[in-house]
Order: structure tokens, then C-alpha cells, then sequence
């Protein structure tokens, strides 16, 4: 199947944008349910019920079908199917009923899209259900006020479900949304970012929930509570001045942390500011971004031969997947799509899509944790990784690498046994008795400043590391002081660089220094001190996000019992 190849003129105007919607949704048509209240993608399981799948499937669509048709577009197999497939999943004497909930049930993260369209387009998701259908919907809704939220940007989803009753006229819990929103305000730190959930980690969940959903519920409860609403939209144009940094000039956003399968849902904040009527930039500039991002991504052989979008990131990896990606997860993506909701006069529709604004070359993002550098189409984070575990799927290499790139991607690791299968990208390796180790947590007490980075941490018991990573022009600086209490090898990584076959590459190790050159990218490790050899691993197939296949250069150490220092630098700017 060829696929169509996308430019920033298909965001340019609100016709080519809402074509460029409905191309990656028309290829759905096929698999929804004769009710319509269903749609099955794939066989793939979750830790979640395999009931609730084809629900998630069904509602997520409706992050960009509701702001096309708030916008005017119209489609008519989406207009008649999605209110009679509402009617249907929420009738309990339906075969295609949604079922009831229990606590912290999947079903809430799709009330949320539920919720969007009561609110921003009722005329195609509420108005034209019957009495009984609203019943039933309001009574299938009402399950989130019944049970538990987990404790996170879940929060959002009973506050925004509570409201879309609220504003529709129906029954509805104060009491939810006002613990939801002290629960936020527990979360919330400075300068517009959120952790999700005590001790959670500043991630995208900031743009993809927590900073839009303020603006949502500001767009509605402005009357009724202005003070807490001023709030929200302050924070978003605090958080936008540190979130640009974290798109590149060819408008990729740095691939890091969970939930990487929602992909462009990375720039959902810009237009979901723009809905909520904040130009937290200028609006060329915001315009430029969603149109370079959406293009970035629509370009990435992310699709099945359908044209369905898959689990993975650039390419389809159940390998990198979290626990609760299902077949229909990937479309949480369309939140990207809010701007289609401006109106035909919006000025967003005239401008011109501009570049990226002037920015600092090096620069400390204080209120994120992270030291980011800008080179051309790469941006890089510093990051010194997590300090509290949680039950994710791969966090280790999802928090805990070194820097993490938004044109190199990072790797994920199969098995521990072999150094190809574990593809430590970013990181400081050991081999020690036949298995390899990593940094999970850093020690609490770290350094982070304009200066770099200054953190403690152990692969595993009997070696401890004290880490400094100075950035510089070229790339940035490793120092490494290893305490161990045994004799092991130690293996200093680069970032994972494409060698795919088909293009042109090269790989070199000599002496001291390891290069891995392919197309106009380059990673080169080379050892200052402790006498480190130049090696390039060639990792397995699949393991990196953003290439199938890669290699890795990496300066190899002798560590011997006792402490010695060890420095790398890595150049890739």
C-alpha cells in the first residue's frame, strides 16, 4: 500500500488539515461492530480486561473526530455510527454494552474522549440520542463517581467526566471533581509542570493531561471558579516556555518516558492551548510547530498494511509497549488534532508557519529536572533518571539512560544475558558473572544546574558509581568514579545511530575512540581517562525506537576492586 507523503502544507489550511485526519481514520471504517459501539484492531492483550479493548478502540477516534466536527468538518459514516455506537455500548440490554466498571478501570480513560464530545461537539455525540439513550450514557458515566481513580492524570478524567454532565444538564459529583482538583493541586510543583502523582515523574503526561485538561476546564468553569481557572491558563504559559525546548527544528520532540506509542500526542499542548484561545507562543510559531510535528510523525512507517496505526513508535514495536497499549491505544494521538476546532476565520488559518523561535544552544530547564542541547534537528536531555521505581513496563530505559534524543530515539532492552540483547544506548554498562547491569535509580540528593549533572548510583549491590555529566560543544562530557568490589568490565555507550542497509553508514573503532556514521548523523565515544577502548556493538534488530536497525559506539573499561575514575566524551552535536 503506498502511502501518502505528508508536508507542512497539509496543516496550512483547514481543508488539507481535516483531509490529513481523515486519512489516518477512513482506514478504520472496515472493523468497527455492527452496533457500532465496538472496534477490534488486533489481537494483543493488556493487563486490563480484553472486554474493554474494543471500547477504548472505539472511543479514542474521538480525540480529532471532535474538534473536526466542532470546526464544520462533516463525514457522514462517523456522524451516523459514533452517536448510534454510543447508544449501543452504554444500553445494558445491548450484546455490544460496555459493561460496568471496578476501580481503577480502563473505561475511565475513554469517559474522558466521551466527555470531550459532550462538550465541545454535543450535536454529534448527545443531541441526537434518544432520552433513553442519554440515560443510559449518563448512567454508564456515572460508574467513575462509583469507584477508585488511580491517583495520577487519572484524576482529569472523573474531574472533565463530572463537568460533561454537569454542562449537559445531568446528574453529577461535585465532591469528585473537588477531590480531584486538591488532588492536582498535591501534584502540582512550579513553573506550569505537574508530577503525576506524589512522587511521579515530569513527563509528557504534562502535555498529554495534566497542563491541557487545565485549559479544558477553564474553557468551561471560567464563570464559576475564575480564580482557579486564571490559574490553569497561567500555568500553561509558564510550561510552554520551557516544553518548546523539547521540540527540534524539524519538529520531532524528544523521545523519552512512557506512553511513547501516543506519539504526536507531544504537541496536543500547543493545540489544545490554541483551542482554549492561549497563544502561549506567537502564532506563527505555534502553527509552525503543529504542522512540522504532524508532519514529522504522519511520515513514519507507523502503520500496518491497512493503514491503521500500530503499537510502537517510529515503526511498529511491541518490544518498547507498556502494559495497557492495546490495538487502539495509538490513537490517543489524535489529541494533536484539537486546532481543527478553531473556527474557518481563526487567524491560525492565514499565518504563515514559522521556525522554531530563538533558543539557547545549552539550557537548564530547572522545573523539568533536565539539561537540554540543540543541535541541528536533535534536541538532547541530560537527565540524571529517576529516583522512586514504579510497575511500568521498561522504565529503566524509558527514565534512567544518561540522555535520551529526539532523532536517535532510545533502545530497549530484550534480556540482560547478552550485551546485543540488552542495547544499553546512553548508558554505563557492567558485565559482571555472565549478566549485564545498568543504573535504575539515582540517589536522592543528586546536582543539576547550568553546570551539568552530579549523581550517585548502583547497578548492583557491591559497585557504586558516582556520575558527572558535563555538557560541552560537541556533545557532553561522562565522568565516572566506580567503586567496586570485585574485578568486571564496564562498556560506556553512545546513542544508537540507524544502519539500516539500505542507506549508506560506517562504522570505526581505533585506539581509544568508537564512530558510528550514517547519513548526516554521527556519535562518536572516545576515552580520556582509564585507558577505555573504542568498540561499536551492533545491538538486535527492533530495539531502538526510531531505528530497526542500529549500531552503538561505546568505550570498553577493565574495571579493577577498589575506585577508579573514568571519562568519556560523547560528540553527536
Amino acid at each position: 500500500m503506498k502511502r501518502y507523503h505528508y508536508t507542512v502544507e497539509d496543516f496550512s489550511t483547514k481543508p488539507a488539515a481535516q483531509a490529513a485526519l481523515m486519512r489516518l481514520l477512513r482506514p478504520l471504517k472496515p472493523f468497527y461492530s455492527e452496533g457500532g459501539a465496538r472496534l477490534e484492531l488486533g489481537v494483543t492483550s493488556t493487563h486490563y480486561e480484553n472486554d474493554s479493548i474494543e471500547m477504548e478502540s472505539f472511543a479514542r477516534p474521538l480525540w480529532g473526530l471532535i474538534p473536526f466536527w466542532r470546526g464544520g468538518g462533516r463525514e457522514a459514516f462517523f456522524e451516523e455510527l459514533y452517536p448510534r455506537g454510543m447508544a449501543a455500548g452504554a444500553d445494558p440490554e445491548n450484546p455490544e454494552y460496555w459493561h460496568t466498571c471496578r476501580d481503577f478501570d480502563q473505561k475511565f480513560c475513554e469517559m474522558a474522549a466521551v466527555s470531550y464530545g459532550m462538550l465541545l461537539a454535543p450535536e454529534r455525540v448527545w443531541e441526537p440520542l434518544s432520552e433513553q439513550a442519554k440515560a443510559n450514557l449518563t448512567e454508564w458515566l456515572w460508574e467513575i463517581n462509583r469507584h477508585e481513580c488511580c491517583a495520577c492524570n487519572w484524576q482529569w478524567f472523573a474531574i472533565m467526566t463530572n463537568v460533561a454532565l454537569k454542562v449537559r444538564g445531568r446528574p453529577y459529583s461535585q465532591e469528585k471533581i473537588d477531590s480531584g482538583l486538591a488532588m492536582l493541586e498535591d501534584y502540582y510543583d512550579e513553573g506550569g509542570w505537574y508530577r503525576d502523582g506524589n512522587g511521579g515523574d515530569k513527563d509528557y503526561y504534562n502535555p498529554f493531561v495534566m497542563v491541557s485538561y487545565g485549559l479544558l476546564y477553564a474553557m468551561f468553569m471560567e464563570d464559576e471558579e475564575p480564580d482557579r481557572c486564571r490559574a490553569f491558563r497561567e500555568r500553561a504559559r509558564m510550561f510552554a516556555k520551557d516544553y518548546v525546548y523539547w521540540f527540534a527544528d524539524d519538529g520531532a520532540s524528544i523521545a523519552y518516558g512512557r506512553s511513547m506509542t501516543y506519539r504526536f500526542a507531544q504537541v496536543a499542548f500547543f493545540s489544545v492551548a490554541l483551542l482554549a484561545g492561549e497563544e502561549v507562543l506567537p502564532l506563527p510559531v505555534m502553527k509552525g510547530m503543529i504542522a512540522r510535528h504532524l508532519t514529522w510523525w504522519l511520515n513514519q512507517p507507523m502503520y500496518d498494511n491497512a493503514g491503521v496505526l500500530t503499537i510502537g513508535y517510529a515503526y511498529p514495536n511491541l518490544q518498547m509497549s507498556e502494559s495497557y497499549n492495546a490495538p487502539g491505544s495509538p490513537y490517543w494521538a489524535l489529541k494533536a488534532f484539537a486546532f481543527l476546532a478553531l473556527p474557518d476565520e481563526h487567524p491560525f488559518w492565514s499565518v504563515e508557519a514559522a521556525p522554531m523561535p530563538p533558543l539557547e544552544k545549552q539550557h537548564y530547564l530547572a522545573h523539568a529536572g533536565m539539561f537540554l542541547q540543540r543541535g541541528k534537528d536533535n534536541v538532547v536531555a541530560l537527565v540524571p533518571g529517576r529516583l522512586q521505581a514504579d510497575g511500568h513496563s521498561h522504565t529503566v530505559e524509558k527514565y534512567s539512560k544518561f540522555a535520551y534524543s529526539s532523532r536517535f530515539g532510545f533502545s530497549i532492552s530484550r534480556t540482560p544475558v547478552t550485551l546485543g540483547e540488552m542495547a544499553p544506548d546512553s548508558m554505563l554498562c557492567f558485565q559482571v558473572g555472565g549478566y549485564f547491569y545498568v543504573k535504575d535509580l539515582a540517589e536522592p540528593g543528586y546536582h543539576i544546574g547550568d553546570d551539568g549533572l552530579d549523581f550517585r548510583w548502583s547497578p548492583l549491590e557491591g559497585i557504586r558509581v558516582r556520575t558527572r555529566l558535563v555538557p560541552n560543544e560537541g556533545g557532553h562530557l561522562r565522568i565516572h568514579t566506580v567503586e567496586s568490589d570485585f574485578d568486571c568490565t564496564a562498556y560506556d555507550c553512545g546513542f544508537a545511530l540507524s544502519t539500516d542497509d539500505r542507506i549508506a553508514f560506517s562504522r570505526r573503532a581505533e585506539g581509544s575512540m568508537a564512530e558510528v556514521v550514517s547519513e548526516d548523523d554521527r556519535c562518536a565515544v572516545t576515552s580520556l581517562a582509564g585507558d577505555g577502548r573504542g568498540e561499536v556493538l551492533i545491538p538486535d534488530p527492533n530495539t531502538n525506537l526510531i531505528a530497526t536497525k542500529t549500531s552503538i559506539p561505546m568505550a570498553v573499561y577493565v574495571i579493577r576492586k577498589g575506585v577508579q575514575t573514568i571519562q568519556t566524551q560523547v560528540d553527536y552535536l
